[in-house]
């Protein structure tokens, strides 16, 4: 590969990419493994899904290899049981420079009921990494909705609370 095809290929995987490019949805069945001794969805085990669905979006928007650097306050609002169907829904919300804020939205199906209920949501940072760990330079998120729009705007605002909240440790330590 020529300088002048690296050139062009770096570029491109720069090149401002919508919204839409990165919105994934994962689906998985709970399981009695998935469950505590009540028959309902463990805590952890969402959590867990939450993170793999926001690391989709990541991939999808980054092209890169990502990891996890923090992740924003969760409410469980409705219990999900055994048999349940949960849906989770994950798209880029906005992107700093090498990282990521993620939001995901998580519901679970009753499909014999034919119901449908909001579980939680949660915000993620991501950051892009090559395969030594160096962080990478991702390319900027275009919002095409008056929602994408406010979730990216919301977006900043949160990451000026994370970092407050982040200084505010520093000093305490």
């Amino acid at each position: 590969m020529t300088g002048k095809e690296k050139t062009i290929m770096q570029d491109d995987a720069l090149s401002p990419r919508p919204v839409r490019d990165s919105q994934s949805e994962m689906a998985e069945i709970v399981l009695p493994n998935d469950a505590n001794p009540l028959a309902a969805l463990l805590g952890g085990r969402l959590m867990h899904w939450i993170d793999l669905a926001g690391a989709m979006a990541a991939h999808r928007h980054s092209r890169n290899y990502v990891v996890t650097a923090s992740v924003d306050h969760i409410d469980f609002l409705v219990p999900v049981r055994v048999g349940d169907l949960v849906i989770l829904r994950s798209s880029v919300n906005r992107v700093f420079h090498s990282s990521m804020e993620v939001g995901v939205k998580v519901f679970v199906e009753n499909y014999i009921a034919d119901t449908s209920q909001h579980v939680a949501s949660a915000y993620l940072t991501f950051v892009a990494i090559d395969g030594a760990g160096k962080h990478l330079k991702v390319a900027p998120v275009i919002p095409e909705t008056e929602e994408q729009q406010r979730r990216y705007d919301d977006a900043g605002r949160r990451r000026e609370i994370r970092r407050s909240e982040l200084e505010r440790r520093r000093r305490a330590r």
